[in-house]
């Protein structure tokens, strides 16, 4: 019985794992020091704005506003949803949907 508890735990987290590997993400540990809002509280932000799923995240300083952008992937529409999250308030600030014409 623990074995097989044990197997089910580890598939679980590799499965985890393989999904955030699976994610473009660019958040510079010197920006995180300087967010008053978690990454963590941020995706629930924009995904309560924005259901789906995260495929890129990136935290960068836009002129004054340090500013957390996700990329969603929304079920069954092609392209994905930028949803921009003030890091400093937790207030989304855009959102925008990529073209999907090239």
């Amino acid at each position: 019985m623990r074995l097989l508890t044990s197997l089910m735990l580890a598939a679980a987290f590799s499965l985890a794992a393989g999904n955030l590997a699976a994610q473009d993400r660019n958040v510079p540990d010197s920006l995180v020091a300087k967010a008053k809002i978690s990454e963590d509280a941020a995706r629930a932000i924009a995904l309560k704005r924005v259901p789906g799923d995260v495929q890129g995240i990136t935290l960068a300083k836009m002129k004054t506003r340090l500013v957390y952008t996700f990329k969603v992937q929304r079920k069954g529409r092609p392209g994905l949803t930028d949803v921009q999250v003030n890091a400093a308030t937790g207030h989304v600030i855009a959102v925008r949907r990529e073209s999907t014409k090239r």
